[in-house]
């Protein structure tokens, strides 16, 4: 058994051509503590968001902390702090904090690939 505790001070600056602004994530549970399962916080500041992309597999985000939206084809929906979101595989989506307003949650996701598209409309 391992416990580790979700620490923002821990996370990293992952900032990149996928998101529109700052990000920080902490690996919780990384590729090679547990081969079929991952989970991150990844803290989205001031509006950040990640572009449109895909999971190979189903993806759960629980929003820990803050005010942000995810978006599918279908349209964009608010999620606050006990949301649960479940994104189907394949689905073409994109997450992050509401302007003006940081949002954290726990990325969990299982072996596959991200497909990612080119900007952000």
């Amino acid at each position: 058994m391992r416990i580790v505790h979700q620490d923002e001070q821990e996370a990293e600056d992952r900032s990149g051509s996928m998101f529109t602004g700052k990000v920080l994530m902490q690996n919780l549970v990384a590729e090679g503590d547990a081969p079929s399962l991952r989970v991150t916080a990844v803290t989205f500041v001031d509006g950040c968001r990640n572009i449109w992309h895909r999971h190979t597999t189903e993806q759960v985000l629980i929003v820990t902390d803050g005010l942000g939206v995810v978006a599918t084809e279908a349209g964009e929906r608010s999620i606050t702090a006990g949301d649960v979101v479940l994104i189907d595989p394949n689905e073409r989506h994109w997450h992050g904090a509401r302007e003006g307003h940081d949002m954290t949650h726990l990325a969990i996701l299982l072996p596959g690939k991200m497909h990612v598209e080119d900007g952000l409309d």
